[in-house]
């Protein structure tokens, strides 16, 4: 079993003793190219790429202008300690035991606009690139044509052996469009979460957001490697609801 979430364009990007393990991003050459691309740009024109405000788009002009190979521990981070967004907050992964941490390697991957696939203890540099910015570069009109095939064939070929070939969507649907779903060497379930604000149910973002970073956080302490035990979660009064979920589209309400 696998299981994929978004990345967070809020960053931590303090210094981290939590962990001394660390692996390098797979595609960092395919990254450099991206990196050069955007190195090109002016504040103002970097503005109007990723419709951000001039501060931002300053910060991120700054980030690309220093982002350099090799990564160390001096100049990167881990992944999953730098992100820092909601389902981050869910996720918690400062808390994580060193048993957590490798078992998070083994089966979470962060999907990302300027690394392709990331794993939990992949250094990387600051940056900001939403998937669905319309970057053209390489001969390519976005992002989504420039990763191609390449972040399908690493969730195809990431799965832990002898263990479910499921791949647990956890991410937004801008970062999930990146897979190539009939290409994936794997059955796919989606999650949804749902509120009942009085009648009804309803997705409330923010609340999807952090309780995909809490399942995650439920499958990697409880060492989950059958979806199926996914639907005892119950954190935060979350419950799977069978009677609005199907095969592979599963949905947990409060």
């Amino acid at each position: 079993m696998l299981l994929v979430i978004s990345p967070a364009k809020i960053l931590n990007l303090k210094p981290q003793n939590i962990v001394t393990e660390y692996t390098q991003p797979d595609f960092l050459k395919k990254s450099s190219v991206l990196v050069d691309e955007l190195k090109q740009f002016s504040p103002d024109k970097l503005a109007r790429l990723m419709e951000v405000n001039g501060t931002i788009a300053q910060t991120n002009v700054e980030r690309y202008a220093q982002w350099q190979t090799p990564f160390t521990t001096k100049n990167a981070k881990q992944s999953v300690l730098t992100f820092n967004g909601e389902v981050y907050n869910g996720l918690k992964a400062s808390s994580f035991s060193a048993d957590d941490f490798r078992f998070a390697q083994n089966h979470l991957r962060i999907l990302s606009g300027l690394y392709g696939v990331l794993r939990p203890l992949d250094l990387m540099q600051p940056y900001r690139l939403s998937m669905g910015t319309p970057l053209r570069v390489a001969g390519c009109d976005n992002l989504y044509e420039f990763w191609d095939h390449t972040i399908t064939d690493a969730l195809s070929n990431a799965f832990p052996k002898n263990e479910t070939r499921v791949l647990v969507n956890l991410a937004s649907d801008e970062y999930f469009r990146s897979v190539n779903a009939k290409k994936l060497k794997a059955e796919i379930i989606h999650i949804e979460f749902k509120e009942r604000p009085g009648n009804g149910h309803k997705t409330i973002v923010v609340y999807t957001k952090k309780a995909r970073g809490l399942m995650c956080r439920f499958a990697i302490q409880n060492r989950i490697t059958d979806p199926e035990d996914l639907k005892a979660f119950t954190e935060e009064n979350y419950l799977f609801e069978d009677g609005m979920s199907t095969k592979n589209n599963w949905v947990f309400v409060r």
